[in-house]
C-alpha cells in the first residue's frame, strides 16, 4: 500500500498519551482525515484529534495510554495511506510524487534531480547533480510547472540562478 508521510511527533503531552504532532499537510485538520495512522509500519487508530493555538496538532492514538509510551514516539515520522488522503486542488502535488523528478530549464538544460524538498517558509528544493547539491526556494515563479506524468519539473532558468545556492 501506498503511503504518504503525514507528520512528525514532536512530543507527548499531558498525562493521557495524547502526542503534539507537526503537520506536513496543508492544513492540521487534513491528518484527522486519515483516520489511522501509522508509526514505523504500526498502525493506531486517532482517537481524539485537536489542533492548538499553535497550529500543531494534538492527537490520542489507540494503543498510547499515558506519557510514558507516548514518550517513545518523540521524533517518529506518522505516515498515512494514500487512498485516505484528501483530494488535492489543480496544481497542488504531495511531495513523495516530486521527489525523483528530474529539474531542467524550459530550454531543456538537466539541473539536477529533486532528492529533498524541506518546508520552510516556503519549499526548499535540494538538487543532486554528479554528487553536488543546489538548494533553491520555490518563490517568484521559479517553478514554472510539474510534469509529473513525464518524470520532471520545469523552472525558469534566469529566476533559477538568481535563487540557486551551490
Amino acid at each position: 500500500m501506498d503511503r504518504l508521510i503525514i507528520g512528525e511527533v514532536l512530543k507527548p503531552q499531558g498525562i493521557r498519551g495524547e502526542l503534539k504532532v507537526k503537520t506536513f499537510t496543508d492544513f492540521p485538520e487534513d491528518v484527522k482525515e486519515f483516520g489511522t495512522v501509522y508509526i514505523d509500519d504500526t498502525p493506531y487508530k486517532i482517537l481524539t484529534f485537536r489542533v492548538g493555538p499553535d497550529g500543531a496538532a494534538y492527537m490520542g492514538l489507540r494503543g498510547i495510554p499515558d506519557r510514558n509510551a507516548a514518550e517513545l514516539f518523540r521524533g517518529k515520522k506518522l505516515e498515512g495511506n494514500r487512498e485516505d488522503a484528501p483530494p488535492l486542488e489543480e496544481g497542488r502535488h504531495y511531495i513523495v510524487d516530486i521527489l525523483g523528478l528530474n529539474c531542467e530549464t524550459e530550454e531543456g538544460e538537466f539541473l539536477g534531480v529533486v532528492k529533498d524538498i524541506a518546508n520552510l517558509a516556503s519549499d526548499v528544493y535540494t538538487l543532486e547533480k554528479e554528487g553536488k547539491k543546489i538548494l533553491f526556494p520555490s518563490v517568484n515563479g521559479v517553478i514554472v510547472r510539474f510534469d509529473i506524468e513525464g518524470g520532471k519539473i520545469v523552472v525558469n532558468k534566469a529566476k533559477f540562478d538568481e535563487m540557486a545556492v551551490y
